[in-house]
C-alpha cells in the first residue's frame, strides 16, 4: 500500500468513526483500525519493505494520531449524548425516592434511656463478658450451691467450668474487686436463661441494675433514686413502693413496683387492675458479698437493684408478646 492509499485508507476510517453510532460501534473500529490486530500493525509490519521508509511512516503516524484522536473525540461525543437522553427521560415532576431511615430497636431505645437517667444521677455505665465463671455468677454474690438458679434446667453450663451469664450481677462483682469505694455504676446488658420462650419469656433477654456503695449508703437512698427514676421514666405522677422479697445478695431485699403510668393507679388492663406494675428487684448488698470481694462490711454499705429491659419496653410501648421484639418484623418495630 502506498502513500496516497494510505491517506485515503485515513479519511474513510475517519468517516466511520464519526458515523458510529455507540460505543460498542466504536469500540469495534478502534480494534479493527488501531488495535493489537489491526490494519496499523499490519501496515508497520510492511514498513521495512517501503521504497521511502521515512514518507511512508509519516503518513503511518498520521493515520494513528488521526485516528486515535478522532476515537477519543467520538468517545466523548456519544457519552455525552447517552448521559443526555437519560436526564431526558426522567420525569422530574416525580417526587423525589429518599432513602430509608433507620430507627433504634426498642430494647436499644431503652437501654440509652435508662442509662441516661442514671447518668445524670451520677452513675457509670460497666460492662463486663457473657461467657462467666459459677464464681462471679453465683459465688461472689452469696448463692448457695444447692440454689435453684444454679441447676442446669435453669443456667446455660459451657466446657470448662464456664457458663452463659444469668444476670449482669457478676459485672458488680467484677467492677468491685478492681476499684475501692465509692462505686456508683449500671450494668447493662444481654442475659441468658433456660426459660422456655413464651409471651413474656425468652432465654435470651437484656438486664440493668445498678449499685451503689460508699459510707453510710442506706435504704432510704435506694428509695429515693428510685422514686426519681420511676418518675423521669414513665411521668411525673408515677410513685413507687416496696415489698419484702428475698435475694441471696441483698439483705434486706425488695420487690419494687410503680404506679401504673396507663390509669395514674386506678387500674386497668397493663396492671391488672391492681394499679400496681411489677419493675425489679433490689435490696442493701449483703455483707458476704462485700467480703468476697474485699471490701469492709464494717465501712461501708450500698444498694443493688436490675430490671429486664424487655418487660420495661413492653410496657412502655405497649409490646404484648416478648417475641415480637425478635422476629425483626420492620414493619412492627417501625412504630416505636
Amino acid at each position: 500500500m502506498d502513500i496516497p492509499e494510505i491517506d485515503k485508507l485515513t479519511e474513510s476510517t475517519l468517516a466511520e468513526i464519526q458515523a458510529a453510532a455507540d460505543l460498542a460501534a466504536l469500540e469495534a473500529l478502534r480494534i479493527k483500525t488501531i488495535g493489537r490486530n489491526g490494519m496499523l500493525p499490519e501496515l508497520m509490519a510492511n514498513l521495512k519493505s517501503a521504497p521511502d521508509k521515512k514518507a511512508m511512516g509519516l503518513a503511518l503516524n498520521r493515520f494513528k494520531t488521526s485516528v486515535t484522536q478522532a476515537l477519543a473525540d467520538r468517545k466523548t461525543a456519544l457519552a455525552a449524548a447517552a448521559e443526555s437522553k437519560a436526564v431526558a427521560a426522567v420525569d422530574w415532576s416525580l417526587p423525589g425516592a429518599f432513602p430509608r431511615r433507620g430507627k433504634l430497636h426498642p430494647v436499644t431505645q431503652l437501654i440509652d434511656r435508662t442509662t441516661a437517667i442514671f447518668r445524670r444521677m451520677g452513675f457509670t455505665v460497666a460492662d463486663g463478658p457473657d461467657v462467666e465463671t459459677e464464681y462471679y455468677n453465683f459465688d461472689a454474690l452469696n448463692t448457695p450451691a444447692d440454689h435453684v438458679s444454679r441447676d442446669t434446667q435453669d443456667t446455660f453450663y459451657l466446657p470448662g467450668g464456664r457458663l452463659l451469664r444469668t444476670q449482669t450481677s457478676a459485672v458488680q462483682a467484677r467492677y468491685m474487686e478492681a476499684h475501692k469505694p465509692p462505686v456508683r455504676i449500671v450494668c447493662p446488658g444481654r442475659c441468658y436463661r433456660r426459660d422456655t420462650t413464651d409471651a413474656t419469656h425468652s432465654a435470651n433477654f437484656h438486664q440493668i441494675e445498678g449499685l451503689y456503695v460508699d459510707e453510710h449508703v442506706s435504704l432510704a437512698d435506694l428509695k429515693g433514686d428510685i422514686d426519681h427514676f420511676a418518675r423521669e421514666l414513665m411521668g411525673a405522677h408515677v410513685k413507687s413502693r416496696f415489698r419484702t422479697h428475698f435475694f441471696p445478695f441483698t439483705e434486706p431485699s425488695v420487690e419494687v413496683d410503680f404506679s401504673c403510668h396507663m390509669c395514674h393507679g386506678k387500674g386497668c388492663r397493663v396492671c391488672k387492675n391492681s394499679g400496681w406494675i411489677e419493675i425489679m428487684g433490689a435490696g442493701m448488698v449483703d455483707p458476704n458479698v462485700f467480703k468476697s470481694v474485699g471490701y469492709d462490711p464494717d465501712a461501708v454499705t450500698g444498694y443493688a437493684f436490675g430490671m429486664g429491659i424487655e418487660r420495661l419496653a413492653m410496657l412502655l410501648f405497649g409490646i404484648d408478646d416478648i417475641r415480637r421484639l425478635y422476629e425483626n418484623d420492620v414493619r412492627y418495630l417501625d412504630q416505636f
